[in-house]
């Protein structure tokens, strides 16, 4: 293969597993980086290579599931039938194998992390591609996506201190109600299509301004817990000071803003409200915070 036929692969995979949506979860895993380095007293910095492998590599294989499992699906949705595997740039026996190489790498730098990492990894693997079955039998299914997400800081915190700690699950808990209040609206778009199909969503469950509303309850609960968060942050490590408290309203404030450019009617600007301002709000929010820990 040419080196042209080369980089086209690689851009055929890594727009397969959306590589650029990394930007969600990849903050938040590095603000529990930053946590756990504080509570250690020191940087580990080549752990912090082998924390944003595990990332990328698990969010790979639960991605590139994701489209191989959904493959049928998406060759009858008009939205989603250029996607590789549907439109033929990428068979759908190369994803597979593309899966099993990303959970057995994800599995196998975990050793080099401790016994503990190593040991839930399997659970974690379970969790990020079981997400990808549950829009055949559940409307739940926002949150599974949202939990896989959740890992992110739970789990990077984990790899640093080897056990776990209230704030990083708080920031877990963040993470699943921010990723379950997003998705939902993202689901919109599809919600005829879903129920002609008979898969499950909170759009077909509750229909637009239902779901838009619970969307709306989730984003607040997730405001709340992210105070709480913070508090806790704030009084436990006394590095961190302004930042964190900007990185706080900047990110309250996107998440409030993407409500106000999708509506039940209206869903012309759901990709600013889903990739742009919800991008925006996780880098932000973890540079600052990240900022804030290492200059403090």
């Amino acid at each position: 293969m040419t080196a042209t036929g080369i980089q086209q692969q690689l851009k055929s995979y890594l727009s397969l597993v959306k590589f650029s949506h990394t930007i969600f979860a990849l903050p938040f895993a590095l603000v529990g980086f930053t946590l756990g380095a504080l509570e250690l007293g020191y940087w580990p910095w080549p752990l912090l290579v082998l924390v944003v492998l595990c990332m990328v590599f698990a969010r790979s294989a639960a991605m590139a599931f994701n489209r191989y499992l959904d493959r049928d699906i998406d060759g009858k949705n008009p939205r989603t039938q250029v996607r590789e595997i549907p439109a033929g740039i990428i068979s759908a026996r190369s994803a597979l194998v593309f899966v099993i190489i990303n959970s057995l790498l994800f599995w196998a730098i975990t050793w080099f992390i401790n016994p503990l990492c190593f040991a839930l990894a399997p659970v974690a693997l379970l969790v990020v591609l079981g997400y990808s079955f549950t829009k055949r039998f559940t409307s739940w299914c926002h949150f599974v996506l949202g939990l896989g997400l959740a890992l992110a800081p739970v789990g990077a915190f984990l790899a640093v201190t080897g056990h776990f700690s209230v704030i990083s699950i708080l920031y877990g808990v963040v993470v699943l109600l921010w990723v379950a209040g997003f998705d939902i609206i993202y689901a919109l778009q599809d919600r005829d299509f879903d129920e002609g199909l008979g898969l499950q969503s909170i759009p077909v469950a509750l229909g637009k301004v239902g779901a838009l509303r619970l969307s709306n309850v989730l984003h607040l609960l997730c405001g709340v817990v992210l105070l709480l968060a913070s508090y806790l942050q704030y009084t436990t490590y006394t590095q961190f000071g302004w930042l964190q408290g900007l990185a706080v309203v900047i990110f309250l404030v996107l998440l409030g803003y993407q409500h106000t450019l999708v509506k039940a009617d209206d869903l012309s600007k759901i990709n600013l409200a889903f990739f742009t301002t919800n991008g925006v709000a996780s880098v932000v929010f973890g540079m600052l915070v990240i900022v804030d820990g290492l200059l403090g």
